[in-house]
């Protein structure tokens, strides 16, 4: 049996590890986690789109509704991922439980509520997203499965991310890769065997998510976990909670936004008809593939920082946040020539419509080139929530998807038509990059200058 270090050994771990070696055991699992995640997402869109391009069309119009569960559950895991690190950092595992085990029954409630709510008028929701009459037989079944199974997917959220607060990211891997591989493997059989359609792939989903759950609440109870899970340390303080969501604010500002981002730009792409709607969701799928990769990355160096910083080891805070950027640039430049080059035959590879070929290929070129800035403007955000910095964290968490894409998604197409549609989100990444730098720098003037180990 694997043997499962105490709370003291693995603080000896998190504080004297180097960086290079410390970071990358913690972030090659998590970003495997991301992949695995990722590629089940891409492998729903894969298969889907053998059906037509409005079954295609429909899953991105659900995915509106993804994450708005993202936002609630990311938002509570992120939020209490951080002041578990912090407090495991300052020693005092007792208040790193309450915190985990409260977010957790917060997350299970919480996604009850968003579940029936969003069941009891998921048609009419659906029109208001602008989901036309091609897409809705569609998008109904696929969105009924991802919501009955919200409450699992919540709170899973929270025990991964109490894993990778605690320096655990493997047992987290497990967790979500074992559920990963399911799903893609449920995906044909759903789908295409038992003719279940676009619902086939959510009800695959809904399996895979309901056995990551079991799979990650099964390291908790067998005791593999530094924190555990006791119903007797819920807190019944509103402070701790409110504590926990304005932390994971920024991952609520993130993924929220994202749903409405999601919701404002098939509106706009589908005034160019279901190609063009399904087209942007396939590029934008393959673009998020590498934008989680450097999650990935950034959740593996969170942890290290949390601990450190707390541990007054500032420097060494810093140290994981230029090594996690070094190497989550790399990545983003080459994936960003390899797309760029190839683009037309990925595109090809998931729809042969010459139509969606064209549009998702511009679509996927446009965000190439911007590619190259993602890591360090994500890392900045993640930076700052990890240490508490909950203001400027949400701010820049807004960015992205809200205080700069909305106009833009809004006002190009008014002059560019289709292609200021392609092109909205490139540009609001770039001026997230833009805006971030000047936090990085106030960062290191006022938090980490000055400051010996």
């Amino acid at each position: 049996m694997a043997h499962v270090p105490n709370s003291a050994e693995q603080y000896e771990k998190m504080i004297g590890t180097p960086i290079p070696q410390l970071v990358s055991s913690l972030a090659i699992p998590t970003t495997i986690s991301m992949l695995v995640t990722v590629i089940y997402n891409t492998a729903d869109t894969y298969f889907v789109s053998q059906i037509n391009k409005s079954a295609s069309a429909a899953v991105g119009m659900v995915y509106t509704l993804m994450a708005i569960l993202q936002a609630v559950g990311y938002g509570l895991g992120m939020g209490a991922g951080s002041l578990i690190s912090r407090k495991l950092g300052e020693k005092d595992d007792d208040a790193a439980e309450r915190y985990a085990v409260s977010a957790f029954v917060a997350a299970i409630l919480a996604g009850a509520v968003v579940d029936w709510g969003c069941l009891a008028g998921l048609k009419p929701i659906l029109r208001a997203l602008k989901c036309t009459d091609t897409m809705l037989p569609y998008a109904v079944p696929y969105a009924r499965w991802i919501l009955l199974v919200a409450p699992v997917s919540c709170a899973s959220f929270v025990l991964n991310n109490t894993l990778r607060a605690e320096g655990e990211s493997t047992l987290a891997m497990w967790g979500l890769g074992l559920g990963g591989v399911l799903n893609i493997a449920l995906d044909p059989l759903f789908i295409f065997t038992l003719d279940m359609g676009a619902g086939g792939a959510a009800l695959a989903t809904a399996v895979s998510q309901a056995v990551s759950f079991v799979i990650l609440l099964l390291f908790f109870l067998t005791g593999r976990s530094i924190v555990r899970l006791r119903l007797r340390s819920v807190s019944r303080h509103f402070c701790d909670y409110w504590l926990i969501f304005s932390t994971g604010l920024p991952t609520v500002c993130r993924q929220g936004l994202g749903s409405v981002a999601s919701a404002v730009l098939n509106m706009q792409a589908v005034l160019y008809g279901d190609a063009a709607v399904s087209a942007i969701t396939i590029a934008n799928k393959l673009y998020v593939f590498v934008r989680n990769l450097v999650i990935g990355i950034g959740q593996g160096f969170q942890p290290v920082a949390g601990y450190n910083y707390s541990a007054g080891k500032r420097r060494r805070a810093w140290q994981a946040f230029w090594f996690s950027s070094l190497v989550g640039t790399v990545l983003c430049t080459v994936c960003a020539i390899v797309m760029a080059i190839f683009a037309r035959p990925i595109l090809w590879w998931f729809c042969s419509d010459a139509e969606v070929v064209r549009i998702g290929a511009e679509t996927l070129r446009f965000s190439c080139i911007v590619l190259p800035l993602l890591a360090v403007s994500t890392f900045v955000n993640q930076l700052y929530q990890c240490l508490g910095y909950r203001t400027a964290a949400t701010f820049l968490a807004s960015c992205r998807q809200g205080i700069f894409f909305l106009p833009a998604v809004l006002l190009l197409p008014l002059w560019l038509h289709c292609a200021g549609v392609e092109m909205s989100q490139p540009v609001a990444d770039l001026l997230t990059f833009v805006i971030s730098m000047p936090f990085l720098a106030a960062f290191y003037r006022h938090h980490i200058r000055g400051h010996a180990e």
